[in-house]
């Protein structure tokens, strides 16, 4: 079988590396100069350092070529890429099956990856989304991970859990789409906000509460809109929210923790150099529980102190201490 990976940062390589021994795999970026030297040195030096790629994985700058030869379409690029990529896809090589691996929701719109695909391949395309608890240098490694193939049909999952799994990771089949992208857009807000509890030094206490309190929003929210309970509370939902919020090779919580050391937004994201969907997905997941009238005030609490100036971690920290207590 022939996938095309489309996105050449650390997630779409490591994806890549982890279906070509078993797969015909073409990974493809926008940089033509990034993938030239991605074919001299196999080596991903500036997304996924200390990597070899193996010479049977190839390499294209051609978007068209890598699109037309594939029997799997599968979409890594930041959320912000999705509806291009899948636009283009949609002239090239219609009906092709499609995977993507970006989690958020649009800037602008707030609508869900899904939500996005729908509008560009219309309500009847096959496709679903790969999601979960993975740092994509640990995948690339080949250390054991776990994560969901969720789609609305589930004879789609059905069909490529199998093509898919890996003796080291390993993929479950889901068919509530809703609960898995929701999970896996808030979980990165949520992470920004564990890494400010972090390093104000707030304690394990205060980490295992904001993980506990940020999946009961998770779940209000998947809810609202649809999702099924029992999504939030396995990998798309909890064992994201932990890794995220827990591990230090997560974007969204570097984020938190520069934030909680006095840096501004711009200096961060600077700094960074790869994009945390936490930033951007924030402002939006704000909009979308007011719409549906779902309360997250963690949520809130972490797009008052990206977005207002006038803020500072300790004060934002002091508004939710203050909240008045309810039930759990």
């Amino acid at each position: 079988m022939r996938i095309a990976v489309f996105g050449a940062g650390a997630w779409g390589t490591a994806l890549a590396l982890a279906f070509s021994p078993r797969h015909d795999v073409v990974l493809w970026g926008r940089d033509a100069i990034h993938i030239d030297t991605l074919a001299t040195t196999r080596h991903n030096e500036r997304y996924l350092p200390g990597v070899p790629l193996p010479e049977e994985l190839a390499l294209t700058a051609d978007f068209a070529a890598a699109a037309r030869t594939a029997d799997l379409h599968l979409v890594v690029t930041p959320l912000a890429g999705l509806r291009a990529a899948v636009g283009e896809l949609s002239r090239l090589q219609p009906g092709t099956p499609l995977i993507w691996a970006c989690k958020g929701l649009e800037a602008g719109t707030g609508k869900l990856p899904h939500e996005i695909v729908a509008e560009e391949l219309g309500p009847a395309a096959l496709c679903g989304v790969l999601t979960g608890p993975s740092f994509a240098a640990e995948v690339a490694r080949g250390m054991p991970t776990a994560v969901t193939l969720a789609a609305v049909d589930p004879a789609f999952a059905n069909r490529w859990v199998p093509a898919l799994h890996q003796p080291r990771l390993r993929i479950y089949a889901n068919s509530d789409l809703v609960g898995a992208e929701i999970g896996g857009a808030v979980k990165n807000v949520l992470a920004i906000a564990a890494g400010v509890s972090d390093g104000m030094g707030f304690g394990l206490n205060a980490r295992a509460a904001l993980i506990t309190r940020g999946l009961a929003e998770i779940a209000r929210l998947a809810e609202a809109l649809g999702g099924r309970p029992e999504t939030l509370m396995g990998l798309a939902g909890m064992g994201d929210l932990i890794l995220t919020c827990t591990g230090d090779l997560s974007r969204n919580r570097r984020v938190g923790l520069a934030l909680a050391q006095g840096k501004t937004l711009a200096e961060i994201l600077g700094e960074l150099g790869h994009v945390a969907e936490g930033v951007s997905t924030a402002r939006e997941v704000v909009k979308l529980a007011t719409r549906h009238g779902v309360q997250m005030p963690l949520c809130e609490a972490v797009d008052t102190l990206l977005h207002d100036v006038r803020l500072g971690p300790r004060e934002v920290v002091e508004q939710l201490l203050s909240r008045e207590p309810r039930h759990e």
